[in-house]
């Protein structure tokens, strides 16, 4: 990850930037992320090398399922749940995964000039420029939570024999399959969903963990 250690830093950077800019988080409670991921990044620790990890999960002053609602009604972005999606073998085959954890972003489809990517850093400008130079044509973007980049991710290090990166599993706010909950939005299709409708739990209910 050496090589891709100043894309992470930037990539969070510019979040955290736009968190603050569409009133996400304080700026007290960022400036307390930041210092932790500077900590984390040290130890090469890639999974946990994410501010908004960082403020969903340790902090507990985000809600993951507050940024999709601002990424999806804000910006017009469509939801995907890569758990019920069939990604293409040469889409997998292709897939550059320190890329994909440096930016928590993965491309989960082509079809001819246009690129399907899933991301749950859609609010880094960084992000999206870094993507848009290295696959070239068009990319529909979906927004979709950590826990799903990381499921699927760590399934493509198992099938590359690469094991996992090791570190603990975030809760993601769509529901499990098989949880009796909505699932996928895909409905086991190949279509990426667009609009604004996501799976998102009702206000104060759980949010079961992605199975690892």
């Amino acid at each position: 990850m050496t090589e891709y250690r100043p894309l992470l830093m930037r990539a969070n950077r510019l979040l955290g930037s736009a968190l603050i800019e569409h009133n996400l988080v304080k700026f007290e409670d960022l400036e307390a992320a930041n210092e932790r991921l500077l900590e984390v990044a040290a130890t090469g620790q890639v999974r946990q090398s994410s501010v908004l990890s960082i403020l969903v999960y340790e902090k507990k002053v985000l809600r993951e399922e507050d940024v999709l609602h601002h990424v999806v009604d804000d910006h017009g972005v469509g939801v995907v749940d890569l758990r019920g999606y069939d990604v293409p073998d040469d889409v997998r085959k292709d897939l550059d995964l320190d890329a994909c954890w440096a930016t928590w972003s993965v491309p989960f489809d082509r079809e001819e000039d246009f690129h399907f990517v899933a991301t749950a850093y859609y609010l880094s400008p960084a992000v999206r420029s870094y993507w848009e130079k290295k696959l070239g044509g068009q990319i529909i973007w979906q927004a979709t939570t950590m826990d799903i980049i990381a499921d699927f991710l760590d399934r493509v290090h198992a099938e590359r024999g690469e094991g996992k990166t090791g570190a603990r599993s975030t809760r993601a706010p769509f529901a499990a399959p098989g949880s009796g909950g909505s699932g996928s939005p895909l409905g086991g299709s190949r279509a990426p969903v667009s609009g604004s409708v996501a799976p998102f739990p009702v206000p104060g209910g759980t949010k079961p963990p992605a199975a690892n």
